[in-house]
């Protein structure tokens, strides 16, 4: 029992010094907010009538496509916010604190889980902007309050297997830029699947892999909680998903740190 308080003290200590670093250096956090809701302005206003009129059930022009697209956006603003953490685990690797964190008397799990919690929260705060401008261009969720708590509960959880994953990438990155780098297909893959056009749009190949990628059933889920379309098998896939990626993203990432220490 005294461990694991040990262990939430400098847990907590560590999340602090996150926060603090976060606030302290906030261009990398503003840099992610901005590309989804770039993309959001870009997709909606440039694009949106072309691709609104080709979706059945939206009538024309753009008005409503917005609808359509900011579920996706959203979630892309999940996936951009694992650079956070790649780029902030591995300047600590690079920058020798972790081997010093080693030789002082905290909980060694203390270092991935102050940066895996501060990251979780810094891409929550960015998920909770997303949002806001969405509302602004006029997406219009018909969602009930509990229906609201499943999707925020949703993105929470895959932000929290994407942190893990991008904790671990932080871990065996050699430099800050292959960190920022590898987690960059992460946040792309959205538009390989139903985030800007349904996937039955899409050519045979195409379409085959946007339907069984990780993303797709995650998008399909939000879009039926706040907009009350059709969900189906999507939102136990996509739990699954998120779950299978935390599990993953944790053992790996506690796997890496323990390498580390013996190089």
């Amino acid at each position: 029992m005294a461990t694991m308080s040990y262990a939430a003290r400098d847990s907590r200590t560590m999340l602090r010094r996150n926060l603090k670093k976060a606030l302290r250096y906030p261009s990398l956090t503003l840099t992610v907010v901005i590309m989804p809701i770039m993309m959001l302005l870009l997709f909606n206003y440039v694009f949106g009538r072309a691709l609104g009129t080709g979706i059945s059930g939206l009538p024309t022009g753009s008005g409503d496509y917005i609808d359509y697209l900011a579920p996706g956006i959203i979630l892309m603003a999940a996936t951009s916010g694992a650079l956070t953490t790649a780029i902030s685990v591995c300047v600590d690797k690079t920058e020798g604190i972790v081997n010093r964190f080693r030789t002082m008397p905290i909980s060694p799990a203390s270092f991935l889980t102050g940066h895996v919690v501060g990251g979780v929260i810094q891409t929550m705060t960015s998920i909770a902007l997303v949002i806001g401008v969405a509302l602004l261009m006029g997406f219009r969720p018909s969602a009930t309050p509990v229906e609201w708590v499943a999707a925020i509960g949703l993105l929470a959880l895959l932000t929290l297997g994407l942190t893990w994953l991008s904790a671990g990438i932080g871990l065996i990155a050699k430099n800050v830029e292959s960190a920022s780098n590898i987690p960059m297909p992460l946040t792309f893959l959205p538009f390989l699947g139903s985030a800007i056009v349904p996937t039955d749009s899409m050519p045979t190949g195409l379409r085959w892999f946007a339907e069984y990628q990780p993303f797709t059933p995650i998008i399909e889920t939000l879009r039926g909680l706040w907009l009350g379309t059709e969900i189906g098998s999507s939102a136990v896939i996509g739990l699954a998903w998120c779950v299978g990626l935390s599990l993953v993203g944790y053992v790996w990432a506690r796997r890496a740190f323990r390498t580390i220490g013996k190089r």
